[in-house]
């Protein structure tokens, strides 16, 4: 193990610049797919049954796919229909489907977790179904939701890690590129990975708590 020669500057900051584009794909992935589930949820969540149905269709047979499968398909199969994306955003769009699908079953459930004598007394005193959900059902449904979604949110970023089977520069491909230059580096790079894995994570990882604490 050679930590001197692993850490030189310019191998930090190889692997520092790996790890940016790690984090830039989670945020972006992380905003996206809440927005999906969201929708997706809310959708599943209606009174009307042909769109709840098909959306629980899409979700399903999205959240019961290898998120890699997603990721290949996005990546190898859409240009030979003539859709072409970087590694960068074949990474992103399949992070966002996967878990946007994941993310409208936590927002499915939270919704349906709603008192229906809530509901009830809220129409009966005038409220229209929109005013309902919006200043009734959602608000606290949120609260809710908010600890399972940052746990999927910290998947969200572990699952980054896949995209080297495509190339994209993150982390875990700078760390690879670094190791097969010299092999002393392997262990001293895989740990400076797990170390900010581990940081961003358990920082997630105490805000989920924090929320959970707060919901009950």
């Amino acid at each position: 193990m050679d930590f001197i020669g692993a850490y030189s500057f310019p191998n930090l900051k190889f692997i520092m610049h790996g790890f940016l584009v790690t984090l830039e794909v989670a945020l972006i992935s992380i905003l996206l797919s809440f927005v999906l589930g969201v929708v997706l949820g809310t959708l599943r969540y209606t009174r009307m049954p042909i769109v709840a149905r098909l959306t629980a269709i899409f979700s399903d047979i999205i959240r019961n796919l290898p998120l890699l499968l997603i990721i290949f398909f996005i990546q190898l199969v859409l240009p030979q229909l003539g859709v072409r994306m970087s590694p960068f955003w074949s990474t992103v769009a399949a992070l966002a489907l996967f878990e946007g699908a994941m993310i409208s079953e936590i927002v499915r459930s939270g919704l349906n977790s709603i008192d229906k004598g809530q509901i009830e007394a809220a129409r009966s005193s005038g409220l229209s179904y929109m005013q309902t959900f919006w200043n009734i059902i959602l608000p606290q449904a949120l609260r809710r939701m908010s600890p399972p979604m940052v746990s999927q949110f910290i998947s969200l970023l572990k699952d980054t890690s896949l995209a080297i089977i495509i190339s994209l520069p993150e982390i875990m491909h700078n760390v690879q590129i670094l190791s097969g230059q010299n092999f002393n580096y392997v262990i001293p790079a895989l740990l400076l990975a797990a170390v900010l894995y581990f940081i961003v994570n358990y920082t997630l990882s105490i805000i989920a708590r924090r929320l959970e604490s707060k919901t009950y």
